[in-house]
């Protein structure tokens, strides 16, 4: 078997396939631009960082621009905790921009509820979303829109550009539910959030539908390898026809673009999220609005995973890479990379 050794030509190495109809399919089932600006205006309610006030028109931090508030005082309060990250985060509002447009899109959002029924009990507990609350905590990050410029970074390749387009990524769902093994309560906060979201849907005529809270998470990583985390908390209602879809669980149909044939994947919380990370990858004309320049933080995650460290932000995404057809020929060119015999026989060659 032979080694190669010659890191720059690692991208070239890796066969990554695409499924041939993709970008067919994406249009066919795409939300346009306009209707998702037009849904995301009053979409998420936003509150005040110290306070909690839902705000209109919040004002930000001026340094990073990322924590929002309702007044002046409110800042002042909150920056002897805000001031240990505040010139850490390079991700300003993109972030929550990303999270309104994900959060608007019709085609994302329900397969994303379909991955927190399955997961949080829903099916199984009648009392999950009514007298008691679900939580799903969704982890978001950035990769570059091109596939070779993933792997340049995975497997830390010189050549690779310095401006790179990036794209949201769901890299994993976390569920908690009253009842599950190894549970730790929600906070009072937390309960009076879901409390005030279950009874807003009773009065708009939603009480026969589960609601529980949902948290988009992103998390970067620091150039000394420090976790910096950005959080948006909304309110999940699942509606009777995400519910009747998660009973049926009908299977996905991929199409091998090597054979040109078909096969299907059993729908699970993981394939659905897989499901939106290949829509969010066929946009390449970034209709969803979920494109943005790449920053450091995001770059250094992906570094990170490839050399195979601990930060929670590299091991989550190398659990993705994992599970995800896409990245099958990244992963066991990586495991070549780090193993042993590998490892003494390119030692030799030099």
């Amino acid at each position: 078997m032979q080694t190669d050794t010659n890191d720059s030509e690692i991208p070239k190495a890796i066969i990554h396939v695409i499924d041939p109809e993709r970008e067919n399919t994406f249009r066919a089932l795409a939300a346009t631009s306009g209707y998702l600006k037009e849904q995301s205006r009053n979409k998420i309610r936003l509150k005040c960082t110290q306070c909690e006030t839902e705000m209109e028109k919040p004002r930000k931090c001026s340094k990073c621009r990322s924590v929002l508030y309702c007044s002046q005082e409110c800042q002042r309060k909150n920056w002897p905790t805000h001031k240990r990250i505040c010139n850490e985060i390079e991700h300003s509002s993109g972030v929550l921009k990303l999270v309104r447009m994900f959060s608007v899109n019709p085609l994302l959002m329900m397969y994303l509820k379909a991955a927190i029924v399955l997961d949080c009990n829903l099916l199984n507990n009648p009392r999950v979303g009514f007298e008691l609350p679900f939580l799903a905590r969704v982890d978001i990050a950035f990769e570059p829109s091109d596939i070779f410029d993933f792997v340049g970074l995975y497997f830390d390749d010189k050549i690779v550009r310095e401006k790179l387009q990036g794209m949201l990524q769901v890299n994993a769902m976390t569920p908690w539910y009253t009842g599950m093994h190894g549970e730790r309560p929600l906070t009072p906060q937390r309960m009076n959030q879901w409390r005030e979201i279950r009874e807003k849907h009773n009065r708009e005529g939603y009480d026969k539908d589960p609601v529980g809270l949902l948290d988009f998470s992103y998390s970067g990583l620091s150039k000394n390898n420090k976790s910096i985390t950005y959080a948006v908390s909304v309110g999940c209602h699942i509606n009777p026809v995400i519910l009747e879809m998660a009973i049926e669980r009908e299977p996905f149909v991929r199409v091998c673009p090597l054979a040109g044939t078909r096969f299907k994947q059993p729908m699970t919380a993981m394939t659905c999220l897989e499901y939106i990370n290949i829509h969010i990858r066929a946009d390449t004309q970034n209709q969803l609005r979920l494109r943005s320049e790449m920053t450091e933080q995001d770059i250094e995650v992906i570094h990170a995973a490839g050399r195979d460290e601990d930060e929670v932000p590299a091991q989550v995404l190398k659990e993705k890479m994992e599970r995800e057809i896409m990245y099958n020929n990244i992963v066991r060119r990586a495991k070549g990379a780090h193993n042993p015999e590998t490892h003494r026989a390119r030692q030799r060659m030099r």
